[in-house]
């Protein structure tokens, strides 16, 4: 594996090596690459109980490590999936949410493992970026109405 220079690194209290597995069943090029364990004794358990897991998403890498309870997830730090279509958006917001997980607000969910979420279509960046003020509001406004975002009310909203 090509060394990376900056990625994401996750903390789980536990199953770190279960999250990195139920994400790359969900999305494409993604795997778990490894399963380290750490050989030393540590604040987090005795040698063999910390584990560090490589996997890739969207072949981004990612980092993740079961070492105990440190600090939970919360929102000030999603990852964001940008979507197609409405058919890729609710196919991974439904997988997202399956086993646990809870809707939040304006595309966001939270995992069964605690972690954020933003499943987002492309297109509302351009909605959102245009240069008529206008547009873009009517476009930021109808996202702030929805939990799941549904592109053809973003659509409808944006061209009203």
């Amino acid at each position: 594996m090509a060394r990376t220079k900056i990625f994401p690194f996750l903390w789980y209290a536990k199953q770190a090596e279960e999250a990195a597995r139920f994400y790359a069943s969900i999305f494409p090029d993604s795997r778990v690459d490894r399963v380290t364990a750490m050989q030393s004794e540590s604040p987090s358990g005795p040698p063999g109980s910390v584990k560090v897991v490589d996997f890739t998403l969207f072949g981004q890498r990612l980092q993740a490590m079961t070492a105990g309870p440190h600090d939970d997830f919360n929102d000030a730090i999603s990852l964001v999936v940008l979507c197609d279509d409405q058919a890729e958006l609710d196919r991974y917001w439904n997988a997202l949410i399956e086993g646990g997980g809870k809707a939040l607000a304006c595309g966001w969910l939270v995992d069964r493992f605690g972690v954020r979420w933003q499943i987002v279509p492309a297109v509302l960046e351009d909605m959102m970026r245009d240069r008529d003020l206008a547009r873009a509001k009517k476009a930021s406004d109808a996202m702030l109405q929805m939990v799941r975002l549904d592109i053809a009310v973003l659509e409808k909203a944006y061209r009203s």
